[in-house]
């Protein structure tokens, strides 16, 4: 499995702190709709997943599809994979229902996000607008291996609101959210697990031991 480069996960920390700030301009301009009525945008509820995406021409990389939906509005997220990403589609599709990879989705809506990364990188970070709960936003990004291939590609979704209340900003986010290994993929020893539940490390077997200890290697006999 591929090691997170510090480097990129402290650009990644510090483009999901900025997504937020980009929001605010929008926001300012009217405060948020129903706010009261939505979940608590530091605790919502996101379900998702990830399968193989739409290829694209011109490129031979393997497309990634992913499709989530939360219990309330955002208005930004990040994407961070255990592998590199190596290109990112924007904008994503935002629809009326919650679906998941696979299933028939709503109507197509006018909210949409603006996606962007380093190319390669760890994380994709996305600015825009759900404007309420059970939004489904479908989009895709490339990696350098095939799908099925270990170390299966296994993204983290994080999400963040800001939005005015009282004549105060306010900024919120939520997650981390598993979105798990690849739909369609044979099993294996690894299906079943996660990056935020992973598969259990089991101690290797010991050796059996004999009358009197441990075996040890014979010696060569000596010549008489």
């Amino acid at each position: 499995m591929h090691a997170q480069d510090p480097a990129h996960r402290k650009q990644a920390t510090w483009w999901l702190v900025a997504l937020v700030g980009l929001t605010l301009a929008l926001l300012l301009a009217k405060p948020a709709i129903g706010h009261a009525e939505e979940a608590n945008p530091n605790n919502y509820s996101c379900l998702g997943g990830i399968a193989a995406g739409t290829p694209e021409v011109g490129s031979d990389e393997q497309q990634v599809k992913y499709s989530f939906y939360c219990n309330g509005p955002i208005t930004g997220y990040q994407l961070q994979s255990q592998i590199p990403l190596t290109g990112v589609q924007s904008p994503p599709l935002v629809t009326a229902t919650g679906t998941l990879p696979g299933a028939p989705t709503g109507a197509a809506l006018t909210d949409t996000f603006s996606c962007s990364g380093d190319i390669p990188g760890y994380a994709e970070n996305c600015v825009g607008s759900a404007k309420a709960g059970y939004e489904t936003v479908t989009g895709q990004f490339a990696i350098g291996s095939k799908l099925c291939e270990e170390p299966r590609v296994d993204p983290l979704l994080t999400v963040t609101y800001a939005y005015l209340e009282k004549g105060a900003i306010v900024q919120a986010i939520s997650g981390p959210y598993d979105l798990g290994r690849p739909a369609g993929c044979p099993p294996n020893a690894n299906s079943g697990f996660n990056r935020l539940n992973p598969k259990p490390v089991t101690a290797p077997a010991k050796g059996k031991k004999g009358k009197g200890g441990d075996k040890k290697p014979a010696g060569k006999k000596q010549k008489k």
